[in-house]
This record gives C-alpha cells, sequence and structure tokens, in this order.
C-alpha cells in the first residue's frame, strides 16, 4: 500500500522527519519545530503514520474529483459553442455571452482553460504595449469628449464599407454618440455635435486629430489676418460659434482613449451586425441603437466628480443659424451669386433694387437647401436637386437659370414678386422753368470785402 503513494517534496520531509523520530533521535518537540507544526498536530500525524504509514501523509482529497470542477457537459457545450458560432470573440466577450445568453456562468479563466484545452487558441493576437505618459482623466462627465470616425468592413461584405463616427467621454469612458455614414465628412461630426448638445448639452471641449474637417489647410483671408485669427474649417467655425474649445492631438496615443474604443468596437460590434445579419446603413443604425446600452453598462467607469459639466444651450441662439455650412459671396451685376458652378438668382427687393456688390452669405442647411441671407434677412431659398444631409462646396440647385450673353433669363419658379405693377398711364411731371435774366443765380459772384483794422 506504502509503494502506491506518490509523496510531493514537502509530505517527503515530514516522513524523513517522522522516521527520525520512531527510532528515538530526535524528540516529538523538535520535530514539530522542523515541520513548522505545533506539537499536539505533530502528535496526531506521528499517531496516523504509525497506523497507516506513509499514505497518512498524502492529502486526503488527493485523487479525488474536485466539488467546484466544470461538469463534462458543460465542457462539452463550451468548447461546442467556442468552435461554432463563437470561433471569433475573445475569451472575455465569449465568457459573457455564456452567462446572458446560455445561463453558463463560468470565470473568464475557466472559459480560457476549457478553450486551449481543446485546442481553439485565442482569435487575437496580443502584443506588448508601449509605455507612455499616462494622462489622467478630465474629473467630470461632459468636459470633454474625444471624437474620431473608423472606416471598417463592419459588415464584413454583406454590404458596403462604412464608417462609424463616435464621441466617448474622457472621464468615464461613456459612449456618447455613435452613428455610421458612407463616409467621414463635416456633415456627419455636424449631426453629432447638434445630436448631444440636443440631449445632453454643450460638452466644454473637444478632442480630435488633425484631419481637414477640423483644422483648414487654407491660407487665412485677408479679413481673418486683420483679426489675427487662424482659417477655420466649417466644423471649426461651428464650435466656436458654441464656445467649445477644439484640441488638436499631435499623435493617435494622445488620443487613445477613443483609439481603444474603436479596438472593442471592431471586435465586439461586428459580431453583434453579424448575428443580426445587417446588410445596409440603416439596418447597421438600428443594431447600434440597441448595442450602446448595454456596452456602456459593461464598460462605463464612474467619475471622479459626480455631476455633469455639460452647458445648456446659449439663449437667442437658433440651432438652423448654427448647424448649417457657411459661405461668403459678392453679388455680381445680374443679381445672381455664383456656388459650385451655379448661379444662383436673388429676388428683387421691394423698391425694385438690386443686390449687385454686396457681400451675402450663403447658408448651407443640414437638410440640403440654401439659403442667400443679407443682414440676417434671407433673401431667397434654393431647393437641393436631392435632400440630404449636405457635403461642404457641393451643391445642385432644382432649379436652374441660364445666362445669354448680356442678358439674364430668370425661370418664374426662382423670382418672387416684390410689388404690384406701375398704373400703365403715369401722371406726367410740369416741366422745368428757366430763372430769369436777373435771377441772382445769374449774377456774378463778388466776395464780401472786410475792413481792415479793429472792429468798433
Amino acid at each position: 500500500m506504502d509503494n502506491e503513494v506518490t509523496l510531493t517534496r514537502q509530505e517527503q520531509k515530514r516522513l524523513k522527519v517522522l522516521n527520525q523520530v520512531q527510532v528515538g533521535r530526535i524528540t516529538g518537540q523538535q520535530a514539530a519545530i522542523l515541520l513548522g507544526l505545533s506539537l499536539r498536530q505533530e502528535r496526531r500525524l506521528a499517531a496516523s503514520y504509525r497506523r497507516r504509514g506513509a499514505a497518512a501523509l498524502a492529502h486526503g482529497n488527493r485523487g479525488r474529483p474536485s466539488t467546484r470542477r466544470v461538469p463534462k457537459a458543460v465542457q462539452v457545450k463550451v468548447v461546442s459553442l467556442a468552435g461554432g458560432e463563437f470561433r471569433d470573440f475573445n475569451d472575455q466577450h465569449f465568457t459573457e455571452i455564456l452567462a446572458e445568453e446560455y445561463g453558463i456562468r463560468l470565470s473568464r479563466s475557466s472559459v480560457r482553460r476549457i478553450r486551449r484545452g481543446a485546442g481553439l487558441a485565442s482569435p487575437r493576437k496580443r502584443r506588448a504595449g508601449r509605455r507612455h505618459q499616462r494622462r489622467e482623466r478630465y474629473p467630470q462627465e461632459g468636459m470633454l469628449l474625444q471624437v474620431d470616425g473608423s472606416k471598417h468592413d463592419w459588415l464584413e461584405g454583406r454590404g458596403p464599407q462604412l464608417v462609424l463616427l463616435a464621441a466617448i467621454d474622457d472621464a468615464t469612458s461613456k459612449l456618447v454618440y455613435a452613428c455610421f455614414r458612407e463616409q467621414e465628412d463635416a456633415a456627419g461630426y455636424f449631426l453629432m455635435v447638434r445630436e448631444i448638445s440636443r440631449t445632453r448639452g454643450l460638452p466644454l471641449a473637444l478632442y480630435a486629430d488633425r484631419h481637414t474637417i477640423f483644422q483648414s489647410p487654407k491660407e487665412p483671408s485677408l479679413t481673418e489676418q486683420l483679426a489675427g485669427n487662424p482659417a477655420r474649417s466649417q466644423f471649426g467655425r461651428l464650435v466656436s460659434d458654441l464656445s467649445i474649445q477644439l484640441i488638436a492631438a499631435h499623435s493617435p496615443q494622445a488620443k487613445g482613449r477613443v483609439e481603444r474604443l474603436f479596438g472593442t468596437l471592431q471586435d465586439r460590434l461586428v459580431k453583434a451586425l453579424r448575428r443580426a445579419n445587417a446588410r445596409t446603413l440603416a439596418e447597421a443604425n438600428r443594431v447600434l441603437e440597441t448595442f450602446l446600452p448595454a456596452f456602456n453598462a459593461r464598460f462605463q467607469q464612474p467619475p471622479a466628480h459626480l455631476g455633469l459639466a455639460y452647458l445648456p444651450w446659449p439663449p437667442r441662439t437658433r440651432p438652423e443659424e448654427v448647424f448649417c455650412f457657411k459661405f461668403e459671396r459678392v453679388v455680381a451685376e445680374d443679381n445672381t451669386v455664383s456656388f459650385c458652378g451655379h448661379h444662383l438668382a436673388i429676388p428683387l427687393s421691394p423698391r425694385q433694387r438690386g443686390y449687385a456688390g454686396t457681400r451675402v452669405e450663403l447658408r448651407h442647411d443640414m437638410d440640403g437647401c440654401l439659403a442667400i441671407t443679407y443682414q440676417g434677412k434671407t433673401l431667397a431659398v434654393h431647393e437641393p436637386l436631392e435632400r440630404g444631409t449636405p457635403q461642404v462646396e457641393k451643391f445642385t440647385p432644382a432649379v436652374k437659370i441660364s445666362l445669354p450673353a448680356k442678358q439674364l433669363t430668370i425661370k418664374p419658379s426662382a423670382v418672387v414678386p416684390s410689388r404690384a405693377p406701375k398704373p400703365a398711364n403715369p401722371v406726367s411731371r410740369r416741366p422745368p422753368t428757366m430763372p430769369a435774366l436777373d435771377h441772382p443765380w445769374r449774377q456774378s459772384y463778388k466776395p464780401m470785402r472786410v475792413p481792415k483794422g479793429p472792429l468798433r
């Protein structure tokens, strides 16, 4: 019986000490000190050794299955799911899916051990992270939002490649806004700021990269040079009008929170879109609406300071006057402005006066309409050929006008009647009369002579 027991190194040390006690070379007190036990425990161990031999030194649960062991049926189920539908899910994500959808509550280490035991390697290779200086989070929600776009094969070939625009709060890692679009453009970020301001408020600052959407590559205009301001993009003008600070990152690591967010979304959100069989832009956005609450519940962190730092909407500020693309143009002699290769007519004023030479402002709204304004007054509104979110400096009017040589022909739909026409027979004016020969106007000018000397 003793020969069948395999003892560990610690148990072999105990056996050697107890043998010394048996032959009388050391006392029980000395054995207790050598074994690190109390004298009472040493006497119990020695008595058990005399009755059962070396088997008494082995642990009683050796060779028995653990009561906390994962049942074999559960292991088979986990391996079956891990090798099938969830073969490219990472260990943490797969553990959450097992608990939420299948009621199998295991630790991540147990799931990892079962998958590796079945020969299923991790679907995502990890690399050692680079060391960067850690930046402390902003203390309160709404103080800083990191914004960016990610172009990725979100639909895995089932549909077109889309761009995900997202805004994450720096203090809580909360995904404040996310939306799929066909491309990363200024209109998408305009809609992002408009939705955030409508549902939460205005953040104090936005953290973005140096894309031309945020930083204008053009030289500043003469007006901007005289004012000492740099050239601004349309988005830069928007955040300036709303008093939101725009911070430009100098490296991807500087805005690492939103970069890591896209790494997680390209894993988890892609799986959610696959399971929903999303194939179009609209279907992807519908999946995103149900995905965001669960995602924030899993990854949101508590802020250092409670409360919200979002600011209310500024009074006497109309959203439609802010969330639009603005351009300045000078009205031509034919009372039109040129924009994107098209001549846009301006109706005459009530006094039949044109606006030639006047500097007007063009407002390209988020619905695609283009309004021509002067001193806060709307002069004309041109409908687009196709409704939808606009692009910067891209517009096609629904009603076009032709410009013959030295003549302007405006279609009736492009002109707004100003007032009733003049009567056919106007009252004639009195003919002017000529002054008489002795009229003072006909006399020569004689300057008045002032006498010299002091006045008396």
